[in-house]
């Protein structure tokens, strides 16, 4: 049978969600203080190696989870939930840009400069601002390409 510590790391990593003690002492089949002291020692055994993952303790429970150190990766590897109305707006810069937000928004709606916000944000959208005008510039970055598989885009008609 292996260590308790052994046994809580793969019961958060099972859940992938944060676990009370008393669910974990359920699952490992021990009593809350033992759980305890396997999740110090599981906790000490992270914070000692030059790990990604750590266990943490939230109000829901404890959890392995990713550090914060490397969310920059995360935000590159997951894809980003966007919901239909960026989806839309995005197929809107991408089929029409470069175009101009005044434009985009006279095309979607007011809503569209959440929209924009969210998707500069994301990077899939870069914005710039006009030599000439109050307006910006929209048009999909490299990202966007890479992230929709999308080689080329046909020029609009």
């Amino acid at each position: 049978m292996p260590r308790l510590a052994t046994q809580i790391e793969a019961i958060l990593y099972l859940k992938g969600q944060p676990v009370s003690i008393e669910e974990i002492s359920e699952y490992a089949q021990c009593d809350r203080e033992k759980v305890a002291d396997g999740l110090i020692e599981l906790m000490a055994d992270y914070a000692h190696r030059d790990s990604a993952l750590e266990v943490v303790e939230t109000p829901a429970g404890y959890s392995l989870q990713l550090r914060a150190t490397f969310s920059k990766l995360l935000q590159n590897l997951i894809p980003a939930e966007l919901g239909t109305g960026a989806l839309r707006t995005l197929a809107a810069i991408a089929l029409k840009g470069p175009i101009t937000q005044a434009d985009l928004v006279n095309l979607r709606g007011s809503g569209a400069y959440q929209h924009i916000q969210e998707l500069v944000e994301l990077d899939f959208v870069q914005k710039r601002r006009q030599t000439e005008g109050r307006s910006y510039w929209l048009q999909v970055t490299e990202k966007f390409h890479q992230h929709f598989e999308v080689q080329q885009l046909l020029p609009p008609q």
